[in-house]
């Protein structure tokens, strides 16, 4: 079991920058994957960023230079670097691990952004 807690949403203006953080605790050895997701209403949730234990990272094409996704060697810790954020990032934003083939999800943070 993992337990997830993102911080760092808020509303911005087009152009500015957030940096999201998600703490983990629990069986936080085991996971393999952490990531990032955002969703509006009415809208499928979508993957904007993960890393791996490898390092290797994946990026939504709308978010490829903007974004960065980072982690801590421990695996406690996951960031989400936005610059350059526009109004249709607007979301709730979601911290995602995979652990032993199974999805754990934090509560979500807010972000907004004003054009």
């Amino acid at each position: 079991q993992v337990q997830l807690v993102e911080s760092g949403g808020g509303l911005v203006q087009a152009g500015e920058s957030l940096r999201l953080s998600c703490v983990a605790s629990g069986d936080i050895a085991s996971i393999s994957v952490m990531g990032w997701y955002r969703q509006v209403p009415g809208k499928q949730r979508e993957l904007v960023a993960q890393i791996t234990n490898s390092g290797r990272t994946t990026y939504a094409d709308s978010v490829k230079g903007r974004f960065t996704i980072s982690r801590d060697s421990a695996k406690k810790m996951v960031y989400l670097q936005m610059d350059s954020l526009k109004p249709e990032d607007t979301a709730v934003y979601y911290c995602r691990v995979v652990l032993r083939g199974s999805m754990y999800w934090g509560q979500g943070t807010q972000v907004t952004v004003s054009s």
